[in-house]
């Protein structure tokens, strides 16, 4: 009898084969990750308190091998086959963003794992992007830009063959893993050779960078893949001094002790040499620009609560700045998100009294004291007499606002257009042929699980009114 592979490690020997393969193509790539291991070795030699939350949390030993890939499909098709793909390595969509408004004539989701058991083993995700070509106003552009699409395959025969075996069987064996893997890396791979036309190609660029980039080629490239650091302050001074041209705010919250959320920099996108072949069949040289570098540091998944005040603050901060951040007033810029953000808790204690973040509860060595035995007790009482601790839920996803950031900095000037907000979960469910999850859900869920293992451990009731953060929700 064969026996499967879990998808779990089938995602990690994805993720080690396409960081191989990107590597291969992005060599700046490999300073990033280089650059990144420096930095985060430093943070935890300096901060011992970091290094012991980390171990205590499983987080340290998916560190280094952590990444996030960005993909951009053209079609519903392309989107629903994409789902069944990374749906072979244990990963589901959960959420979805609407960047419209910011200018970039997309809807994504993140394909990703989402049990906590499963995330310590492989956290790779993959946020995908769908092309919006009703929002593109060239009507005749719009009808060329489908039918360009619409002749192309951006799968292999042999994983499609690969998906349809694992949902009917139930699984791969270890050599259709590997088989699998090599396969699916074809759908991500850099193609020097453009479908289209040099003039057709300048058409789809005029109108916005990101059009061209996903109707021009084979298939989705991988546009970056992202390391987690643990001081992305210190990594946006180290990536110039190391030569890596950095973009010039970091996006998301600002620094605070207490890191919440999603903060990304990345490295200016680069011009890479693609053929280009006319009607006449006469090939030309010519370039394309969109794939960067990008880092990430990750903080604390915040609660309903805790996301509409990171909200309210972001938006005020973002209406009182003048015009586009920009290397001259970078600094201003962070000086007035900081200030802010004064008004959101930087401790972990508030953060989780006031339900505003989620967290991960564990049993110490102390013992819960006998007269606690058998009764229905809160938190608070089992981490006030020392039984129980907490550490923060690490953020597992996306912020949109950054997302936009990050990409129209890799657009140039003409990267961002403007587009009606028009957010459309239905439609976009509609192309991947399954709904999205409740990020926030997920969170609750994982944060849950913590109390009832703490629960049975102890001989103890929790009352799950006395946890703040689904309270909150």
């Amino acid at each position: 009898m064969s026996t499967f592979v879990s998808p779990d490690l089938i995602r990690a020997q994805f993720s080690r084969a396409m960081s191989d393969m990107y590597r291969a193509e992005v060599p700046l790539y490999g300073n990033l990750i280089d650059l990144v291991g420096q930095v985060n070795a430093d943070t935890l030699s300096a901060d011992d308190a970091l290094a012991q939350q980390l171990t205590r949390t499983g987080e340290i030993d998916r560190l280094d091998a952590e990444r996030h890939g960005a993909i951009r499909v053209g079609t519903a098709d392309e989107l629903a086959t994409i789902r069944r793909l990374f749906g072979v390595m244990g990963m589901v969509a959960v959420g979805y963003y609407d960047l419209s408004s910011a200018g970039v004539p997309v809807h994504s989701t993140a394909f990703r794992a989402t049990h906590e058991d499963s995330l310590r083993v492989s956290p790779f995700r993959v946020f995908t992007s769908l092309l919006r070509l009703e929002l593109i106003g060239d009507v005749s552009l719009r009808a060329v830009a489908a039918e360009t699409l619409a002749k192309r395959d951006i799968f292999t025969p042999r994983v499609r063959e690969l998906i349809a075996l694992h949902e009917s069987a139930g699984g791969l064996t270890q050599a259709e893993a590997d088989e699998f893997v090599q396969n699916a890396l074809e759908t991500f791979r850099w193609h020097h050779t453009a479908t289209v036309s040099p003039e057709l190609y300048k058409q789809l660029h005029d109108e916005n960078r990101l059009l061209a980039d996903v109707v021009a080629f084979k298939g989705p490239h991988i546009n970056h893949l992202t390391p987690r650091t643990l001081d992305i302050d210190a990594a946006q001074v180290a990536m110039p001094l190391a030569g890596i041209a950095a973009k010039a705010v970091i996006e998301g919250p600002p620094p605070r002790s207490c890191p919440i959320l999603l903060r990304q920099t990345s490295f200016k996108a680069l011009e890479e040499a693609v053929n280009f072949t006319a009607a006449d069949g006469t090939v030309y040289a010519g370039s394309h620009t969109a794939r960067f570098g990008e880092i990430e540091q990750r903080g604390v998944a915040l609660t309903p609560k805790g996301r509409a005040l990171y909200d309210r603050l972001l938006n005020a901060a973002r209406a009182t700045q003048k015009g586009p951040t920009t290397d001259a007033n970078a600094q201003a810029y962070m000086a007035n998100l900081s200030a802010h953000f004064a008004a959101f808790p930087d401790d972990h204690a508030t953060l989780r009294a006031q339900g505003i973040g989620y967290y991960r509860y564990f049993t110490t060595d102390v013992a819960v004291p006998t007269a606690l035995k058998g009764d229905t007790v809160t938190l608070d009482v089992l981490i006030d007499a020392g039984c129980v601790a907490f550490e923060p839920l690490v953020y597992e996803d996306f912020l949109p606002v950054s997302a936009a950031g990050i990409f129209q900095s890799n657009l140039g000037e003409n990267g961002q257009s403007d587009y009606a907000t028009s957010a459309n979960q239905a439609g976009f469910q509609a192309a991947l042929g399954h709904t999205v999850l409740d990020e926030l859900a997920l969170y609750a869920e994982t944060q849950r699980r913590s109390v009832d293992a703490c629960a049975a451990a102890l001989g103890v009731t929790i009352a799950s009114e006395n946890i703040a953060a689904e309270a909150a929700a």
